[in-house]
This record gives structure tokens, sequence and C-alpha cells, in this order.
């Protein structure tokens, strides 16, 4: 079978589907992205061949602002148009196409390979309010940001139209596209390798001073691939000076870069984590807050393997792999009762959960775990069960995302 996977940064959400169908030698897998983004290491996947489309031009300074993104999106779509052909010119028709839906890719597929069976992985429809947008008093919204989000899901819809079913990693997230599209919408997350992610008492992670921490120290940790209100990050820095005040020993340890991932960047500030030292930086022992960037993900493994509190904050938006990975090594969650993090999470079950705004509430959680470990060490072990059972890769999430593509062909 030939297989066609398009992702404008590759391999997304389709790594572990891709990998799994080019290694078996009946089937043909391409896998096309943005040029410069499938030149990075990371995009390389064994039986994968990469193939990088080019946007002829950006969104007119002229045109609406509301359309700018939709411009956009028409542009990548007429790029991978422009590709499609050219893989169609060699000989290669595929059975299977794999699209995000969200940046136009997927627009004109239908027009290029007519009989493919062509599957949308549609992640996140905007709300002009109550989900991400609104949800954080603290930074208001207008008409001109709602009317915006409105005009932005036109790319999801008119791509609907041209696909043969839907894939959303959560029900939350499914639940967020019209009911009318609710059916044909098939949820199963992308999966965690649970035998590659797990508990390691021995485990050592080092800090760029040099330090070395174990499972012995008072680790605390927050990873999110940009430092931003979205996942929480100012409400877990107020909560900071307060947690060190009461553990004097703490060591915190924080993943991130810092550019803007979500929403906005500060108005007062080169960005948010200069933001946050501003605010509450005086309150802190520095020396003992670590802000580490993005880390390569062996490393990145290591740090959850030693965390003894491993905090998560999201507004009500897309679900972090990050979170689940941590559940899975084992961590003690403390988390955000946002959706979609309830999907997941059962207060005092497999994790600790609190209001988001609720400082005081995470700083007492933070302080407990730190603290006594043991009298929490069951939340690790239930969270890593948790994963295992609904979210494993190889046992749960591989068979079904296989059984829906038989069906999707063959059904």
């Amino acid at each position: 079978m030939h297989v066609l996977f398009i992702h404008q940064n590759f391999p997304g959400q389709f790594r572990h589907i891709a990998a799994h169908l080019a290694s078996s030698p009946e089937h043909v897998v391409i896998a096309m992205g943005e040029k410069k983004n499938i030149a990075r290491p990371d995009a390389q996947i064994a039986g994968v061949k990469l193939v990088g489309y080019e946007l002829s031009r950006t969104a007119q300074p002229l045109t609406h602002k509301y359309l700018h993104g939709p411009e956009e999106n028409i542009l990548r779509g007429q790029a991978v148009v422009r590709t499609c052909l050219q893989l169609k010119q060699q000989g290669f028709n595929p059975q299977l196409i794999v699209s995000h839906a969200g940046w136009g890719e997927a627009l004109f597929l239908r027009d290029v390979f007519p009989d493919a069976r062509i599957l949308g992985y549609f992640e996140f429809y905007y709300h002009a309010q109550g989900k991400d947008v609104g949800f954080d008093p603290e930074f208001p919204t207008d008409f001109d940001r709602k009317f915006l989000l409105r005009i932005r899901n036109a790319t999801h819809l008119l791509t609907w139209t041209n696909v043969d079913s839907g894939w959303s990693p959560t029900q939350w997230q499914k639940s967020l596209f019209p009911a009318v599209y609710q059916p044909q919408i098939k949820v199963i997350h992308e999966g965690i390798d649970t035998t590659h992610i797990m508990p390691n008492p021995h485990a050592k992670f080092t800090l760029p001073s040099g330090q070395v921490l174990t499972r012995q120290d008072e680790v605390l940790t927050l990873v999110n691939r940009a430092l931003e209100p979205y996942r929480g990050f100012h409400v877990f820095m107020r909560a900071l000076p307060e947690i060190q005040r009461q553990r004097p020993n703490a060591i915190t340890v924080i993943v991130g870069s810092d550019k803007v991932g979500y929403g906005a960047a500060p108005q007062n500030a080169e960005n948010w984590r200069e933001a946050m030292l501003a605010e509450v930086g005086d309150q802190l022992d520095l020396s003992r807050v670590h802000f580490v960037g993005n880390l390569a993900y062996g490393n990145y493994l290591r740090l959850l393997q030693v965390s003894r509190a491993h905090t998560y904050l999201t507004y009500p938006f897309v679900l972090s792999w990050s979170m689940l990975e941590a559940m899975a090594a084992g961590c003690i969650l403390l988390a955000s009762a946002t959706p979609p993090v309830l999907e997941v999470v059962k207060d005092q079950e497999n994790g600790l959960l609190f209001d988001f705004f609720d400082i005081a509430k995470l700083t007492a959680l933070a302080v407990a775990v730190l603290a006594e470990p043991e009298r929490f060490a069951h939340l690790g072990v239930a969270a890593r069960e948790t994963i295992i059972r609904h979210y494993d890769l190889k046992t749960v999430i591989l068979p079904a995302q296989i059984q829906f593509i038989n069906k999707l062909l063959h059904g």
C-alpha cells in the first residue's frame, strides 16, 4: 500500500503510526512537510521517505488581517498540490493519506488523488469564548480577537468536505467541533511508549551548573514547550516563593523555551520568563531555580525520573504529551483541573488536582509532596497504570489506529 503523511512539522502526531507502517515491506510510506522542518534530524524515521514543500509567498500585508491565516493555509495547500503532482508523475498514488487538518495541507488533496482515502487529524476547533480564549481573566479578549478566531476555523470546515474521516486525540478536543461532524471523528491518542518511558530509581539529572540531581533530592518540575500563560507558567511562578519558603531544600527545574508558542508575548518584557522574574524574582532564591530551556529527549526523561513532584497546568486547550509522559515515568502529578486533563487525571487516584488559578492549593500540594513523597507514592504507581491501560503505544494505541485505518480503507 502507498501511504502519504502530510504535516507541516512532520512527524508531529504521526511519528509512531508512520514508523509502524514503514516497518512493513508491503507499504511504501512518504511523509511531506515544510522543507525547513523536515530537515531536522528528529524528522528522520526508518523506511519513511521525506519530501519537502515550500510556500510560493506569504500572506499579503494588505489582505484583511482576519484572512492572513486562511490565505497562508491556501498557499500551503497549493504548495502541497504542486509536490503531490510531482509524486504522481513518479508513479506514487497513495491509497491512504493522513494529514493534519488545521494548516490547509488537505484542502485540495481530493482533486489530486480522487481515489485515495483521506484521514484528517482534527486537533483543535477554536471558540471565541469559554475555552482557551476568555478563560484567564488576567488576559481579557475583545471582539476583534473573537472574530479572528471564528474565521480561523474556516480551514477546518473547508478541509472537512474533502476528507473521509476525522481523528482527534481526546474526547474533549473532539467535542469542540460542530456536532454534525463529531460522529465521523474517531478518538485515538498518539500513544505513549511505556517500554521506553518508565520509572528509574537510579536516574540522575545533571544541571547546567554541574550539580547532579537524584531521587533523593526535593525536585519540583515544570515542563512546557514554551514558558507562557497558556500552560500556567505565570501561576506556577507565583506559587514558587511560598513553596521555597516552606521547603528550603527544594530545587525547581523548569523546561521550556522563551519563544511564544500560544497566545501573545508580554507587553513589558522580552518573554514570559523575564516578565515573571520581574514580578516575583526578588522573592525567590534563584540559586534553587533552574531554567534549562528545551532538553534533548534523553535528558528530559531523566528529569522526569528524578522529579519528586511534577506540575502541569493548562488552559482548556490541547493536551500536552509531557503530562502523559510524566505519568508514564511514575511522577506524582500536580495538575490543573481543566479539560482535557480531567479526561485522564482523577484527583487522589492517579494525581492531585487544583483549580488553575488557586495558587494557595498548588503551593500546599507541592509542599506536601516534596515533604512526604512516600505518602503519595501510590499516585505515581496509579498514574503509570493509567497510561499503560489506556495510552500504551504498542498494546493499545497502534492496534486501535490500525483497526481504524483498515475500517477506513475497507469498511
